[in-house]
């Protein structure tokens, strides 16, 4: 769900999305014990990719990002702390910058008052085929509880926050757990951070609130893949947990899940109020920010390195397929 992640965090630009990003309402009841997956430096690490330039040799060296990860999740990569040494820069992951005027967001509050609702106050019940509404109701049971009021909400939001809770209550941190480490150690190093951005504005925000509010959403797919993937991937979360923080490619290829992200990404690229606002764009953008930012730093430094989603290495379309059409050469841990 990373990449829907991010997707929901640009809309958040667009003030309808403020509820997007609202996280998952935290439960009084008692989290299962966690068991601690440790990985030391007696193990490989994460694996890093090299990126090399045939023109002057100049390399980028690529951490694949992975999530969600097991809490208290310890992990070490040799190869990274010593490339980061070695290195004149590092690449962040792509932000995003958004203007939505003086004070926009606090103004825009009340507005979003019930933007997460179903525009014609239908249930899910109501929207969902009989058996994927019977399974919903088995995975809410577990993780959200007696809840009600995610009854009301459009599909998209119910999926977000009944896997955010499925994530945290099966003991796993659904992100922000690998990037803090990696600049922590290039601050360490002294190594210059680039941050490459996507930035927009925002023009008339309420209207774009009332516009969501008013608008169907063609997200049934994205929740029936959500369910799917909290059917089948739970279990083997830990696995590849494991098999990234191992460097184990082949293991995270064979243990790739079911992709939700994408069915959920592209029903908020496809709303009206995004394609009139002309945001209907942002994976590519987010794309060409990334790949600019990467050959800036490799035309000039011998050595950089960057951090980037695993599933944009592994895509066979991913951004490192793009690299590797413009004629670098890439090579796998």
């Amino acid at each position: 769900m990373r990449g829907l992640r991010g997707i929901l965090l640009l809309v958040a630009a667009v003030p309808v999305s403020l509820a997007l990003m609202a996280e998952a309402t935290a439960t009084s009841e008692p989290e299962p014990p966690i068991e601690e997956v440790v990985v030391t430096g007696s193990q490989p690490g994460p694996g890093l990719w090299r990126v090399t330039r045939p023109a002057d040799g100049h390399v980028l060296w690529i951490l694949g990002s992975y999530g969600p990860l097991p809490k208290k999740f310890q992990w070490r990569s040799i190869e990274l702390e010593g490339v980061l040494e070695g290195s004149a820069e590092l690449i962040a992951p792509v932000s995003v910058k958004t203007e939505v005027g003086p004070l926009g967001g606090v103004t825009l509050l009340p507005s979003l008052i019930g933007v997460r609702r179903n525009p014609g106050d239908e249930r899910l019940q109501d929207l969902l085929p009989p058996d994927l509404y019977v399974r919903w109701l088995r995975l809410k049971e577990r993780y959200i509880g007696r809840d009600d009021g995610v009854e009301d909400w459009r599909p998209i939001f119910a999926a977000q926050k009944l896997y955010e809770e499925a994530i945290r209550k099966s003991g796993f941190e659904p992100r922000g757990v690998i990037w803090p480490k990696v600049e922590k150690l290039a601050k360490r190093a002294d190594v210059r951070i680039t941050r490459p951005e996507v930035a927009f504005k925002v023009t008339k925000p309420r209207a774009a609130i009332k516009e969501f509010k008013r608008e169907p959403l063609d997200d049934i797919e994205c929740f029936t893949r959500t369910i799917e993937r909290l059917e089948s991937d739970l279990d083997v979360m830990k696995d590849r947990a494991q098999a990234w923080a191992t460097g184990d490619v082949a293991r995270l290829r064979a243990l790739a899940p079911v992709d939700n992200a994408s069915a959920c990404i592209a029903v908020v690229l496809n709303a009206q109020f995004m394609r009139e606002r002309g945001i209907s764009d942002l994976p590519a953008r987010y794309e060409a920010a990334w790949l600019t930012a990467v050959e800036d730093a490799l035309s000039r430094n011998a050595s950089s390195v960057a951090v980037l989603g695993i599933e944009q290495i592994l895509k066979p379309d991913g951004y490192v397929a793009r690299l590797r059409a413009k004629g670098y050469v890439v090579e796998d841990p």
